[in-house]
């Protein structure tokens, strides 16, 4: 299908809205100036035509035009909408956005029998927007109506409403100079094959790993200065990936070690190791981590089922899993995460019900449940893999999820979703009561700066005194940041200006 704009620049909201119903197509999207040519393929058309302008007024028609086949009947649908509505010139793109969102999504369910359940919703953190609505005053009646308009299922609705509510006190330990830390470690056993995350292979980028190390230290260093200089309070440091644990126990020791050094660990709410592959976890990792005062950790399976593991390019079985967790027990880990994906390919609702019911036999005080998103970069795109995982069965896998996590006693605490997820549904983190990740819920709703340190780390400066967010990106890729770490250590500046602006130091 092919996406047509006139007169107003949502091209990019458009295509996302129409990715909802097309999972697995690429929709081009080209801006026009008159008459859209005559053409026979699949095509969406969209135009914002001024009809009157009166004061600081202005009245447009948006015309919706679908041309596409009718998965139902097979037939060639060619059919439109049209709307009018006033808005002033600073108003006008975003009342574009809404309208014309509502208009494709009548068309294209009418067309394909699809209704996402997040209806016209395409953001990452629709938590985020029910706090701004219960902010502004708004009750929970008025709240729901707001999502009904754009038309959210009920069931996502509850869901985003609860994770709100629970993480209201949450929250309130964000303040005007908190501050969280996040490491990155962009190094992996495997590329599996879902992932489009900037990690390299350890084996083929071992000479990386050390000088890297050399220089992620310094880069701790000086961020933990300026964090001082600026009074800034830090609340919590994750460190991830990549696969943290994918270093040597030296490794990690060294820059546990600067981290302990440098900051007031013993200070924070939470310190998070990602550990995530079991492939890489050795009882000398853990006493490590547990040395260095992290107090929670991430053991991933993402699925209990072996041939699926294999099957996404997993070096490990699911019983090291479960052997990796206990032995975290041992070592005296009392806070601890595990990933799910739903929709791997090769997986089944059976399946995937068995994985989350082992999983909560062994009590993980974390379970966060993601659905599949494939990502243009993942190898899994490239070799065709997407079309298949298009008709896995995401949603019962999900609904469940969320049936007999609850029933288990675990509590939805965060929320998030990506593009080009499976079935337009969402990632949520759940927690025993008590157990929720502060990193988590302070990155994912914006409520706190976050200093990075590490290749493909990106700082996020955040007003506290509004929503603007300024952020400071080092360079993506290990060998970038080895050969441009000076250029790193300079961009550290934009932390000073940015605090010396907002709090005229």
């Amino acid at each position: 299908m092919r996406i047509w704009i006139e007169g107003h620049a949502c091209g990019y909201e458009l295509e996302c809205m129409a990715k909802l119903f097309f999972q697995a197509e690429k929709l081009p999207v080209e801006t026009v100036d008159g008459p859209v040519p005559d053409i026979q393929e699949e095509s969406l058309y969209a135009k914002a035509e001024l009809l009157d302008s009166t004061g600081n007024e202005n009245q447009y028609r948006l015309t919706v035009h679908l041309r596409c086949l009718d998965r139902t009947t097979e037939k060639l649908m060619d059919t439109e909408q049209v709307k009018k509505v006033c808005c002033t010139s600073e108003s006008s793109q975003k009342v574009f956005e809404f309208h014309f969102g509502k208009m494709v999504y009548d068309l294209l369910s009418a067309a394909t029998g699809v209704k996402p359940p997040w209806g016209i919703l395409t953001g990452v953190r629709p938590v985020k927007l029910v706090q701004r609505c219960l902010g502004q005053g708004m009750g929970e009646a008025e709240t729901e109506a707001f999502f009904r308009d754009r038309y959210v299922s009920p069931e996502k609705f509850s869901l985003a409403l609860e994770t709100a509510q629970y993480q209201k006190p949450i929250l309130e330990k964000a303040t005007p100079k908190s501050y969280s830390l996040y490491i990155s470690i962009p190094f992996c056993p495997s590329r599996c094959s879902y992932c489009s995350f900037v990690s390299h292979s350890i084996e083929k980028t071992a000479k990386l790993v050390e000088p890297y190390v050399e220089l992620l230290c310094q880069e701790l260093e000086e961020t933990a200065k300026l964090a001082e200089g600026l009074g800034l309070k830090l609340t919590s440091i994750y460190m991830g990936g990549g696969t943290p644990t994918a270093l040597s126990a030296r490794q990690m020791e060294r820059v546990a070690g600067t981290i302990s050094r440098c900051f007031p660990v013993k200070e924070t709410l939470e310190y998070t190791i990602e550990a995530g592959r079991p492939d890489t976890i050795t009882p000398e990792k853990l006493e490590v981590m547990k040395a260095a005062g992290v107090s929670r950790i991430s053991i991933n399976p993402q699925t209990l089922n072996d041939e699926v593991l294999a099957s996404i390019g997993r070096k490990h079985t699911a019983q090291d899993v479960l052997d990796c967790i206990e032995a975290a027990r041992k070592i005296g880990f009392d806070n601890i995460n595990c990933d799910l994906i739903a929709g791997l390919n090769g997986d089944t609702l059976e399946s995937f019900q068995n994985t989350l019911e082992r999983l909560i036999q062994v009590n993980p005080e974390n379970i966060t449940v993601h659905t599949l998103s494939v990502k243009r970069a993942a190898r899994l795109r490239q070799e065709g893999g997407y079309l298949e995982a298009v008709h896995n069965p995401a949603a019962p896998m999900v609904e469940y999820a969320q049936k007999v996590l609850r029933e288990a006693g675990y509590n939805p605490y965060y929320l998030y979703r990506q593009r080009d997820t499976l079935g337009n549904l969402e990632n949520t983190g759940y927690c025993k009561k008590g157990r929720e990740g502060y990193y988590n819920v302070f990155i994912m709703e914006e409520a706190q700066s976050i200093l990075a340190a590490g290749a493909g780390a990106t700082t996020k400066l955040k007003d506290p005194f509004s929503i603007y967010i300024e952020r400071v990106s080092n360079y993506k890729y290990p060998y970038e940041y080895i050969e441009h770490f000076s250029d790193i250590l300079d961009r550290k500046g934009q932390v000073n200006r940015f605090y010396e602006r907002i709090f005229n130091t």
